[in-house]
């Protein structure tokens, strides 16, 4: 059976609507913004016990209460959240997500909040730079730059996928793999955390941006959140956010 008109015409209707997610004024108006994150990715967005935390959900936190509104979390997989931003089932995604081209094609995103990079983790000190990557089994995340960065190196023996990021450190802990790319903090973290585990940092593979995420045409959105994040930076809030979870403020120079 066909759509009567006034039906078609109300269904094209709302699909514009949605087109590009809540504005910034109807999401004022509820109240409340609906934020994503991985949970899986200290010490930026991570679960202490039932408590989601980090660097990125503390400014995710700072920057909403700038907006004037309340927030609300979603924790889910990493693979899963820009997909889920298209779809409208939230309003923005905070998860250490790199700007490329790529991406920019499916989301907009902000203004970035930090800038960083993929470095060389392992367990043996002649493995550092990319070059020395060559003939090694790698551990990267799913879905992130690391693994695309690492795909386009020449004579590595096999790239490693895992769905999270601390599934990659278990397994170069194991020996399952000779090395590990991930962000710099990241690895920064992981070796202060586990001194004993005998992991090492390398040199970089490849520099990023790092920004949050709104939906493809959300300008009112996106604009929102670049005002709230100057705010921040200006009035030493972002400063101290970053110096508590990287000891050092990490904004892009």
């Amino acid at each position: 059976m066909r759509p009567s008109r006034l039906l078609l015409a109300s269904m094209l209707l709302l699909l514009a609507s949605s087109a590009e997610g809540r504005t910034f004024d109807e999401i004022k108006k509820s109240g409340k913004i609906i934020v994503a994150t991985e949970g899986a990715f200290p010490p930026f967005n991570f679960f202490r016990g039932p408590t989601l935390t980090g660097f990125e959900v503390e400014l995710a936190e700072a920057l909403v209460k700038k907006m004037g509104v309340a927030i609300e979390w979603r924790a889910l997989s990493f693979d899963a959240l820009l997909a889920g931003l298209r779809q409208d089932r939230w309003d923005l995604v905070i998860a250490s997500f790199g700007i490329t081209p790529e991406r920019s094609k499916a989301v907009m995103f902000t203004n970035p909040h930090y800038c960083s990079g993929g470095i060389v983790v392992s367990k043996d000190p002649a493995i550092r730079t990319s070059t020395d990557l060559a003939g090694k089994t790698v551990a990267v995340q799913t879905g992130s730059t690391y693994l695309e960065n690492v795909s386009k190196l020449t004579g590595l023996k096999e790239v490693k996928n895992f769905p999270k990021d601390t599934d990659c450190r278990s397994a170069l802990a194991n020996g399952r793999v000779d090395a590990w790319v991930t962000d710099r903090f990241v690895a920064k973290g992981a070796l202060q955390a586990n001194p004993s585990a005998g992991l090492k940092a390398g040199d970089f593979v490849f520099i990023e941006r790092i920004a949050s995420a709104v939906k493809q045409g959300n300008t009112s959105l996106a604009q929102a959140v670049n005002e709230a994040l100057a705010a921040l930076m200006a009035d030493g809030t972002y400063e101290a956010i970053s110096k508590k979870w990287m000891s050092e403020d990490i904004r892009c120079r």
